[in-house]
């Protein structure tokens, strides 16, 4: 390994002072930052790390040396798509502030189709006075797709509030104080859940998993009568055409979402015209620069040290 080597630089978000705040954690190395129009054709063999969010098609070809790769944010599927992508470490991003604000995210908008925001605020709109139906949290079921780091901090939260939630997850997990469910007993898990919300990694086995099917066995008849999807793992989860017609035909009474199949969502979407869909610009736990910079300092470290590195995904896995 190379204990002084530079480090690609090649995130797609918060360009302002990236390069000056990374460089900041290392000093002593140089930054290869690819949005300089100067490194447009640079060679970058013999370049041992980068950090990377939707990564440049060819970085893999142009890095042939590569030891250790980060990704800049929690999910890794933008690594996993890049063609030629070579068998080294990949550490995900583990953060006590991202996690934090997802859970934010999450508990405001149970919250806001709970507390029926949405229909509030057309009538405000309307000059209407007029009560709706307001359940409490206790009478409602959320039920969690994802039980990593994010999803457990976003049950807590959620358990604090009142809500009864339930888990699920590919393989059994058991967790005190919460009921689980597997592959095998995702007919149970819809069933019983008035609140679906999504914190999947996109993977085969997650690609369009939100779909009219799933929708469908949701439990109807709850305590809004109508059941909600929240969705801040990954767009490509969820079929969007099927979300547009289950939200249009009162199959789900409301939805929230952080992530769409191609972002920016396209002006031409139907998604945008729908009153009953909270729309957020993949900004439910952005990724904070000097906290991304301080977890690889801390990992760059420990591989060259020798020590077992933290937060590596499991390539089979996909996460």
């Amino acid at each position: 390994m190379n204990a002084r080597s530079a480090i690609i630089l090649d995130l797609k978000f918060a360009r302002g002072e990236l390069r000056e705040t990374i460089q900041g954690f290392f000093p002593d190395r140089e930054i290869v930052d690819l949005a300089d129009p100067a490194n447009a054709g640079r060679d970058l063999s013999g370049i041992a790390y980068a950090v990377v969010w939707k990564p440049d098609a060819d970085l893999f070809r142009r890095a042939p040396d590569l030891e250790l790769l980060f990704s800049g944010g929690a999910g890794v599927d933008h690594i996993m798509a890049v063609e030629g992508i070579p068998d080294i470490p990949i550490v995900r991003f583990v953060d006590r502030n991202l996690t934090t604000r997802m859970s934010e995210w999450v508990v405001l908008q149970c919250l806001i189709h709970l507390r029926r925001v949405l229909p509030y605020l057309e009538q405000q709109q309307k000059r209407i006075w007029s009560e709706f139906l307001q359940p409490e949290a206790a009478e409602v079921t959320v039920g969690l797709m994802g039980l990593g780091v994010l999803g457990l901090d976003a049950a807590a939260k959620l358990k604090a509030l009142g809500f009864d939630v339930i888990g699920w997850s590919r393989t059994k997990k058991q967790i005190e104080g919460m009921e689980t469910f597997d592959a095998a007993g995702m007919d149970d898990f819809l069933s019983r859940t008035d609140f679906l919300v999504g914190l999947l990694p996109l993977t085969p086995e997650t690609t369009g998993l939100y779909d009219r099917a799933l929708f469908s066995r949701l439990r109807q008849g709850g305590a809004l009568k109508k059941p909600v999807f929240i969705n801040a793992g990954r767009g490509g989860s969820q079929n969007e055409a099927d979300l547009y017609a289950a939200l249009a035909d009162g199959t789900l009474g409301g939805a929230s979402v952080d992530v769409f199949q191609v972002e920016p969502l396209p002006e031409t979407s139907p998604l945008w015209g729908l009153g009953n869909l909270v729309i957020t610009p993949h900004a439910a736990a952005p990724s904070e620069p000097a906290a991304l910079f301080q977890l690889m300092q801390d990992q760059i470290g420990r591989y060259e040290r020798g020590e077992t590195l933290q937060f590596t995904i499991d390539r089979a896995a996909g996460y």
